[in-house]
């Protein structure tokens, strides 16, 4: 007869299953910790440009260089009288890469030249009221009626270009935008899910893109007084 009390394998068998249970709510509640969702959330705004240029390249050629200075010196008097036509002043504009070449004086050129002495100029014009530039390059034919040559040789001088200046001044909202996008998406998943939505657990901003805001092939944002801003944020949400 075995005296022998069950007791402690009544305790041990108790305590394995104890360890049972505490072990699977522990994975239980790790898994349900790392249960996450990662989103995006968007914001975009259309702006216009706060500043712009535009570069005119003036060209005269004779064989007299007195006779080309002359010619260059009246397409800039010309020029400077068509830009005050649209509210562009002298102090709007500043006189740049003045440039003389001397055909003669090539020795890899083997015709002869209709005319010896070139001369280019540039005028470069500036302005905070970039939608007067926008005008008078949309007449820059005027310019051609009155004489004057001009000159799209080179880079950045295909036309106007218009900047956005104050990006930093629509930082802020842009991004509560942004992560306000991200949460509605984060709920919107929750809600298919059976979750609730936590705390963020990590949370990465995108860079801000200037782009054109009508975008087509070889456009560039530079060309357009009208932008698109935008910025993408992505956060990742704890579910419970």
């Amino acid at each position: 007869m075995n005296d022998r009390s069950p007791l402690p394998t009544l305790v041990l068998a108790f305590a394995i299953v104890l360890a049972a249970w505490l072990v699977g709510r522990g994975i239980e509640r790790f898994r349900a910790a790392d249960r996450t969702v990662s989103v995006k959330g968007v914001a975009e705004r259309t702006v216009q440009a706060d500043v712009g240029l535009w570069p005119v390249r003036m060209v005269a050629a004779d064989n007299d260089l007195e006779l080309a200075q002359r010619k260059i010196s009246r397409d800039r008097r010309t020029v400077l009288a068509f830009l005050a036509r649209f509210g562009l002043d002298s102090t709007a504009t500043e006189l740049q890469g003045f440039e003389v070449a001397d055909t003669r004086a090539n020795p890899y050129q083997s015709s002869v030249a209709a005319n010896r002495f070139i001369i280019t100029t540039t005028l470069m014009v500036r302005t905070a009221e970039p939608d007067r530039i926008r005008q008078a390059s949309q007449r820059v034919s005027d310019l051609v009626a009155a004489g004057v040559v001009l000159s799209s040789g080179g880079p950045g001088y295909g036309g106007p270009t218009y900047l956005f200046t104050r990006l930093n001044d629509l930082k802020p909202e842009m991004l509560a935008e942004a992560t306000a996008s991200a949460r509605k998406a984060a709920g919107e998943f929750a809600r298919q899910s059976g979750s609730r939505i936590g705390g963020i657990k990590r949370a990465s901003q995108g860079f801000f893109e200037i782009l054109p805001r009508d975008p087509a092939p070889g456009v560039m944002q530079e060309g357009q007084i009208q932008k698109t801003l935008r910025v993408v944020a992505t956060i990742d949400y704890q579910l419970k």
